[in-house]
């Protein structure tokens, strides 16, 4: 499994919006890759912000 579908894993599982450190402290990814992947979801509009520095899936 890549990075990219870690991270996408872990937001699906979510109960609450997430910060960067918790997605890094619970997949076990280096802060970079977690950024990246967060970034491509971005760009593929799967992930909002519902508030400053917090993410979730677009519901």
């Amino acid at each position: 499994m890549d990075n990219y579908q870690k991270v996408l894993e872990f937001f699906e599982k979510a109960d609450a919006p997430a910060r960067t450190g918790d997605i890094v402290e619970a997949t076990g990814l280096d802060k970079k890759e977690v950024e990246k992947a967060m970034n491509q979801l971005k760009k593929e509009e799967k992930i909002v912000s519902p508030k400053r520095c917090y993410w979730e899936l677009k519901k």
